[in-house]
């Protein structure tokens, strides 16, 4: 057992499963011998060799459909886009190939890779390096989307996905690589693809998140304990595609009020299909309506700080709206 930050385990867990399967193989741009951006693949290229280490061209789609035909072929790519934000020119590599290839071949073929990539904002990084892409790939049947916002889950998820025969995106929000830190077994272990997790037991009200917005809410969930005496049950998702429903739902009858925060834009983000689920199923359990929060919606992230500040979701505007909630 290690404390460790989100961004070393990744390199660690990529690390073991390299040495455990020499199938196991890392693409992208830079993972080579600057070792990632972040840094996940530090070291790599000298340890396995640049078969196994690829630097690839400036080309995401090509990154992804490189991986889909080295899956197809008994390989277990796992292909970095650097930044969420550029993963777009992979869309349809992703969609129409990576997501349909067990379906278009009645089951005779599968696709298992997994695509990683660091999203989100907070980190003055602006349109192109702050998005969060979640809504679009989790409409995607076949494709499952894995958001893990611990060290722990991080490893557990990333050898689930590594041994998924089907493709899978695992989205790292930047922002936690070097701020969330947590224990992790030095025993490898997988933590099951589409479970949510309580992360917090509460009684008063249910809040859903993932990624950074999951430790925002639990701070605010500390802070209306603290101030209020209101007992708050932040539920992680973890996996948006599959979504845990049975969890969210178990979770908003228990408490009878539930909120959704999430930090892409507001509209037809994740946050929206969660709260329609909640809705849908469990009208004559609500005391009070879903409450949602999200980003606003405008084309990007901005750089200036204070306007930074205004577009992301935080521990005081989510303590705020929790607060509300409690007192309905």
């Amino acid at each position: 057992m290690a404390t460790k930050n989100v961004v070393q385990t990744v390199h660690d867990t990529l690390w073991d499963a390299m040495k455990a399967d020499e199938r196991v193989l890392v693409m992208g741009e830079d993972v080579g011998a600057r070792g990632g951006v972040f840094r996940a693949t530090a070291g790599f290229l000298d340890e396995f060799g640049e078969m196994r280490v690829i630097d690839t061209p400036l080309a995401e789609s090509s990154i992804v459909g490189v991986a889909i035909g080295m899956a197809m072929h008994g390989l277990l790519p796992v292909a970095e886009i650097q930044f969420a934000d550029f993963i777009h020119p992979a869309f349809d590599q992703l969609v129409s190939e990576a997501a349909r290839i067990r379906y278009r071949s009645a089951g005779d073929w599968s696709c298992p890779m997994v695509v990683r990539a660091p999203y989100g904002g907070g980190v003055h990084g602006a349109l192109y390096h702050s998005q969060s892409i979640e809504a679009f790939y989790g409409h995607v049947p076949g494709l499952k989307v894995v958001v893990p916002s611990t060290p722990y889950d991080v490893k557990g998820m990333l050898l689930a996905a590594i041994a998924d025969p089907d493709p899978v995106l695992f989205l790292e929000h930047k922002k936690t690589y070097r701020l969330i830190t947590g224990e992790v077994p030095d025993e490898p272990y997988q933590v099951p693809i589409g479970k949510a997790d309580v992360k917090r037991e509460g009684t008063d009200l249910t809040v859903v998140a993932y990624g950074l917005m999951l430790h925002l809410c639990l701070e605010a969930a500390q802070r209306l304990q603290d101030e209020e005496g209101a007992s708050a049950e932040v539920v992680d998702v973890r996996t948006i595609a599959p979504l845990d429903k049975e969890m969210i739902l178990d979770s908003v009858r228990k408490t009878g009020k539930a909120m959704v925060v999430y930090e892409d834009n507001r509209t037809y983000g994740v946050g929206a299909e969660i709260s329609a689920t909640i809705a849908e199923e469990l009208m004559f359990d609500l005391d009070s309506p879903v409450a949602r929060m999200g980003g606003p919606d405008v084309p990007g992230m901005p750089f200036s700080t204070p306007m930074e500040h205004f577009y992301m979701p935080d521990a005081a505007k989510i303590y705020a709206r929790m607060l509300e909630l409690a007192r309905f």
